[in-house]
């Protein structure tokens, strides 16, 4: 009997990677497969954006691979969508929802190309898809900060990206807005899209992802939400806490 390993959608192997002569991963390993949404947890500093980046071609890693559906990831070539944190984003530059999210194929037409009918139809999907189609004129600085987090996630889906990275897009939301913003990141993990995101809400991730991997500096572990989430000696390696800590306590009573 012959037993088929299905390739992942998104494979970090080995990956090391040095900035400023200081090692800020070193030896990690991550794979999300097509369907699911994989939670990211780590510490400040521990190199969650980092990876981010180095999956997205914009870091170069010192040692390691990264692969989309099993071929090297390409800068700008693989199909990768990127939700930023809303401060990196100019919220007061003059432009409109619909522009805002035109500016997510700029990887694939160039600085020069003007979009076609198929690109408009591309980011009119998009915003139907985060639900933002009646505000497409709307300039975006009269935004609230879920619109705005929608709008960046629809950036990302004018390029129908097979994989989805998400850095912290619950930050300054309120219930409601991440309540929306969850069932839309499942929803999309399991049209098939391999969807990874960073988040320091634990609670949150447990709860709704399919996996979390617990990273400071590498992957200290990853599993299922379930059986991470009773793994307190991977937390206290990751978190540098005591046994007593306030967060494994809540982590017990989840």
């Amino acid at each position: 009997m012959t037993i088929t390993v299905e390739t992942p959608l998104l494979n970090v192997a080995d990956v090391s990677v040095e900035l400023s002569g200081r090692l800020v991963l070193e030896h990690a390993n991550l794979r999300v497969d097509r369907g699911e949404l994989v939670g990211l947890i780590g510490p400040n500093g521990a190199g969650k954006t980092t990876l981010l980046r180095t999956i997205l071609g914009l870091l170069r890693p010192a040692g390691g691979r990264v692969q989309v559906s099993g071929k090297d990831s390409r800068p700008g070539r693989t199909p990768i969508g990127y939700v930023p944190q809303r401060h990196e984003f100019a919220w007061d530059f003059p432009i409109s929802v619909s522009n805002v999210v035109m500016t997510g194929l700029t990887g694939r037409l160039g600085l020069f190309k003007r979009p076609n009918e198929a690109d408009w139809h591309a980011v009119a999907d998009a915003l139907e898809r985060v639900r933002m189609s009646d505000l497409a004129d709307r300039p975006v600085g009269q935004l609230s900060g879920g619109q705005r987090q929608r709008v960046l996630v629809a950036r990302a889906l004018a390029l129908q990206p097979s994989v989805l990275l998400l850095d912290e897009p619950f930050t300054g939301l309120d219930m409601p807005a991440q309540e929306l913003l969850t069932e839309l990141f499942t929803d999309l993990a399991h049209e098939g899209r391999a969807v990874l995101m960073t988040t320091h809400d634990l609670a949150s991730a447990l709860f709704t992802c399919d996996r979390i991997a617990l990273l400071n500096r590498t992957v200290i572990a990853s599993g299922p939400s379930s059986e991470i989430a009773a793994d307190t000696a991977a937390w206290m390696a990751t978190f540098g806490v005591g046994a007593e800590s306030t967060m494994l306590r809540i982590l017990k009573v989840r």
